[in-house]
């Protein structure tokens, strides 16, 4: 098995999240996590305010993530299409 270049980082919050979810949705994530680790340039590059993050869709959900010249993929957030760019934007201003 070939090991992938990148390392994921998922904060324990959104670890929890996934947790949490229902099994058939956390599938679903959890395989969503492994193409991004696979093809971090897959997700659709976002722009303005929230420039730098990439977004991969997962059914209604949407997983905000950055990728770093260090190798790694942080995930920022997990949530649903209609609320999550406006959350991730609250988000980002706060740090």
């Amino acid at each position: 098995m070939k090991t992938p270049m990148y390392k994921l980082k998922v904060p324990d919050d959104i670890a929890e999240l996934i947790r949490n979810m229902h099994p058939h949705l956390k599938k679903k994530v959890r395989a969503s996590l492994q193409s991004i680790l696979s093809d971090p340039y897959s997700g659709k590059a976002l722009k303005d305010e929230l420039a730098g993050l990439r977004s991969f869709r997962v059914g209604r959900l949407r997983i905000i993530y950055r990728i770093s010249d260090q190798k790694l993929i942080e995930i920022v957030a997990i949530g649903p299409q209609e609320t999550i760019y406006e959350e991730t934007f609250r988000l980002l201003k706060r740090k």
